[in-house]
């Protein structure tokens, strides 16, 4: 399915963050395209670089994350201001836009690379994902099957992924951009 809707404005352009503040987390839910100009337009995420998390091999290439074999998921990660949004809030936002009943496929992309899961980096944070996925849980009679685990490495992908729609407003995307 493609969504050719224009994007909503981003309330957290131009705004000056805290640094101090910023914590991130990892948010992979199938392709980082979408889910990288929906979480930027969260309100208190100040940046977003999208990548791939979790993989066997160093700095791969989108080609090769494609190959579906090098264990890769597409990732998102977010910079947020903790002052602004908690990360609670935050990943049921995120819960809004995947479904977490499918692995390995989110909208029209399907491999192992397009999986679900939220990586964290402090013992904190994976308390509080964990809080929010048992909540997300109570809606499913069957186990949600996004991922959650301690960030094992991240690598940037190549510059022309990155704020991708922003700069290709007709791309594919299949978030539904109706739940900011």
């Amino acid at each position: 399915m493609t969504n050719k809707t224009s994007l909503p404005p981003n309330p957290n352009a131009g705004k000056a963050f805290d640094k101090n503040a910023l914590k991130k987390i990892y948010l992979a839910g199938g392709c980082f395209w979408g889910v990288e100009a929906f979480m930027v337009r969260v309100p208190g995420v100040a940046d977003t670089t999208v990548g791939y998390a979790n993989g066997e091999t160093a700095n791969p290439t989108y080609e090769e994350v494609c190959r579906d074999d090098t264990g890769h998921a597409e990732t998102v990660e977010v910079w947020y201001d903790s002052g602004v949004t908690q990360l609670g809030a935050l990943l049921s936002v995120f819960f809004t836009i995947i479904d977490p009943l499918s692995k390995n496929r989110q909208g029209g992309d399907v491999g192992a690379q397009y999986r679900t899961g939220v990586y964290y980096e402090t013992d904190e944070d994976k308390n509080i994902a964990a809080a929010v996925f048992a909540e997300e849980q109570k809606k499913y009679s069957t186990p949600i099957v996004v991922e959650l685990g301690l960030i094992a490495n991240f690598y940037a992908a190549e510059e022309y992924h990155q704020d991708y729609l922003e700069k290709n407003p007709g791309g594919y995307c299949h978030v539904d951009f109706g739940n900011l």
